[in-house]
């Protein structure tokens, strides 16, 4: 076997860091608790432990993929470099300023997020480019010099350089930042010209500022991460997963560390639309459930659905508009606290509550033994019969029944004046109904019917919780890919290499000027293409080109699909009809005699992948025989069933098997619900059925 076909995948989650291998005898997976002191051991060992499985020498990897949440983490725990912040007089105060949105408007006492930069350490320029790139006071050397001594005083680690208007003239800052390269080489210096060259102080500052915090930390790791690799015998290339869901260079990730910042869950999105794909689905709604956090995400056409800003370090958690808004590539999705590690307390009101604390891996839920003590969501599903104690992980992870009985009793059951099971129920409902609703206001806000969805589930927790969202929200389908356990890491593998480029230029659509507009989408695709070839060299590529429009005096702009041409002036109806579709497909409706205006441009290049291949789908088939039967507690019957036990691997095409069930494999367990029938598909996935929707 040649050293390219082997392929490791790598997911750092909060609770566990999953692997998967792909190689000539198929794919091998692990799955071990994340350390938190030393994330790079955790991935040495299920990268170990996978390669044990495959029969396959570590040697021999030829590619290496990594997600992590390392980024995000950085950013709410505040644990980042000594940074500097030089912007333009006048706008120091434009990141503690915001938006002026007031989200939660009753709330007397808003907490705002801390600005990632004190006001000490915020500089400013007399310098000025106006907004078509002219320079309106120029940047004197003397001012540079100053600045630059300042710079070094403070003692400062990194230095984010943000002035107004760069993303249409970076001249000023890239002379700010030769100054300091000069002065102080290893100074970590990110320009906001480079990291987020669009309109908008705000975000495009919140971004550069992200980016500079975390680059020194996020460099450090993944140096340390290389070097540890290679001393166990990997000395394949690393590529990083990033936030949009394709692959970029270790290198090109510890420059922009700001875009790994949801790289671990655009990797399960990848994962969700290649069975997408397969299964011939247009409308899907994709679930990923770990130990720490849901995340939901709609899929159409095969394709995750993706934006350019993301909110990151909320002070309400699930409230928009309560965090740091960053302008950087993303699959869009919602992600709340609700994973099998979220810890069930009671609030004020003596209600149930899940989440958002987690209790990770370390101590873990208090059925792991590991000095948890509290209730979790999966010490309930250990308690309601969903969970066999003595095959968690394939048996790796042996579970305490009386530790789970134990923390529900004391913290809930007790204080409610209810048993232990009642409590464990209410833990697991909650939690469902919480994610229930995730998605309900998800698909809405994107103008869907949620009912036409399939659901397609992974993650260690999914398929636990699956089916009861299915009942929850009326959907009929639901898919259990083959490896959900470890859907993230393998989504990895499935992951074009890809680079978005942005740029700002703002362009009224009745004064559209094509020439100006086809040589900026030149540069950016010159810019993408040098980033895709890094790890793809030779490889055929796509384009994707978007261009991000309003309506004049709107707030906002909605992402409008283009094709990737050379424009001329005559394309205005052409472009004016791709608007409106747009957005009647948002709003129900179009608004008549309001001018048109295009702010930004985004263009991805990505390497082709092969095509998924058609899956053989099964309505019905014959029954497969069961290991056993035991009990689990049926939320929607409010009543214990006897339910068949069965082996995911006896799932094999045709076969099928009436719920209650519960499916068992190493990774996870997929529950069954009395109201769904599963039957095994073409590809080895969980076909799961409302009964009265069968043919």
């Amino acid at each position: 076997m040649t050293q390219s076909m082997i392929r490791v995948g790598v997911d750092i989650g909060g609770t566990f860091t999953d692997a998967a291998l792909a190689h000539s005898g198929g794919l091998a997976t692990s799955k071990v608790l994340t350390d938190y002191a030393r994330p790079e051991q955790a991935i040495l060992d299920g990268i170990e432990i996978a390669a044990a499985k495959a029969g396959v020498p570590l040697a021999e990897i030829g590619q290496v993929i990594h997600g992590t949440t390392l980024v995000t983490n950085a950013l709410i725990e505040r644990r980042g470099a000594k940074l500097a912040f030089i912007t333009t007089q006048g706008f120091r105060d434009v990141i503690e300023m915001r938006s002026e949105n007031r989200f939660e408007q009753y709330d007397l006492n808003l907490a705002l997020p801390k600005p990632l930069v004190p006001r000490q350490d915020r500089f400013t320029l007399p310098e000025r480019i106006g907004p078509s790139g002219e320079v309106l006071l120029p940047l004197e050397q003397a001012e540079v010099a100053a600045m630059v001594r300042q710079v070094l005083d403070g003692g400062y680690e990194a230095v984010a350089i943000g002035l107004i208007h760069a993303y249409a003239n970076d001249a000023h800052e890239r002379q700010m930042a030769e100054a300091l390269r000069r002065a102080a080489p290893d100074l970590s210096i990110s320009l906001s010209s480079v990291i987020s060259p669009q309109m908008r102080e705000l975000p495009r500052f919140n971004t550069v500022i992200a980016n500079a915090y975390v680059q020194p930390q996020v460099a450090d790791y993944l140096g340390r991460l290389v070097r540890r690799l290679g001393e166990a015998g990997v000395t394949a290339p690393v590529f990083m997963l990033h936030s949009g869901g394709g692959l970029i260079s270790v290198e090109t990730a510890a420059e922009q560390p700001v875009r790994l910042l949801e790289s671990g869950p655009a990797g399960g999105a990848i994962f969700a639309a290649d069975y997408a794909r397969g299964h011939g689905l247009d409308s899907v709604l994709s679930f990923d459930m770990g130990g720490t956090t849901a995340k939901i995400c709609l899929i159409e056409d095969g394709t995750p659905k993706t934006a350019n800003t993301f909110e990151v370090a909320r002070t309400y958690r699930f409230k928009k508009g309560s965090g740091m808004t960053v302008s950087t590539p993303v699959v869009e999705m919602v992600e709340i606290g609700a994973g099998g590690g979220s810890i069930a307390s009671i609030d004020t009101l003596g209600r149930i509550q899940v989440g958002p604390r987690s209790a990770a891996s370390e101590p873990g839920p208090a059925c792991y033994g590991r000095g948890g003590n509290e209730p979790t969501v999966t010490d309930a599903n250990l308690l309601l019969g969903r969970l066999d104690p003595e095959n968690f992980a394939g048996g790796a992870i042996p579970l305490s029944v009386a530790a789970s009985q134990t923390a529900l009793t004391d913290t809930l059951a007790q204080k409610l004046g209810m048993s232990a099971p009642d409590a464990a129920f209410g833990v697991t409902e909650m939690v469902d109904e919480n994610m229930a609703n995730a998605a309900r206001v998800h698909t809405v806000e994107n103008g869907r019917d949620i009912e036409h969805f399939t659901m397609i589930g992974f993650g260690g927790g999914a398929p636990l919780h699956a089916c009861r969202l299915c009942e929850k929200l009326g959907i009929r389908e639901l898919i259990i890919p083959p490896g959900a356990g470890v859907g993230s890491a393998i989504g990895f593998l499935r992951a074009p290499f890809s680079y978005e480029a942005t740029r700002g230029l703002f362009q009224r659509l009745d004064g559209f000027d094509a020439a100006s507009v086809n040589l900026a989408l030149a540069e950016l695709e010159e810019e993408a293409t040098a980033f895709v070839e890094q790890g793809a060299k030779g490889a055929e590529t796509t384009t994707r080109l978007t261009a991000f429009m309003r309506y004049a005096g709107q707030g906002w702009e909605i992402p409008v699909v283009l094709p990737y041409k050379p424009f001329a002036d005559g394309d205005r109806a052409a472009i004016l009809t791709a608007f409106e579709t747009a957005y009647r497909s948002l709003f129900g409706r179009v608004i008549e005699g309001l001018g048109i205006e295009i702010t930004n441009w985004s263009l991805v290049v990505a390497s082709r992948l092969p095509d998924t291949p058609e899956v053989c789908r099964h309505d019905t088939g014959a029954a497969v025989a069961a290991l056993r039967t035991r009990e689990f507690y049926d939320a929607a019957l409010r009543q214990t069933v006897e339910a068949q036990e069965v082996d995911r691997a006896s799932m094999t095409p045709g076969h099928a098997v009436d719920g209650p069930a519960i499916i068992v494999e190493n990774e996870t367990t997929t529950i069954v619900t009395s109201a769904y029938r599963c039957v095994g598909q073409g590809d080895g996935s969980l076909r799961l059925i409302r009964k009265g929707d069968q043919p």
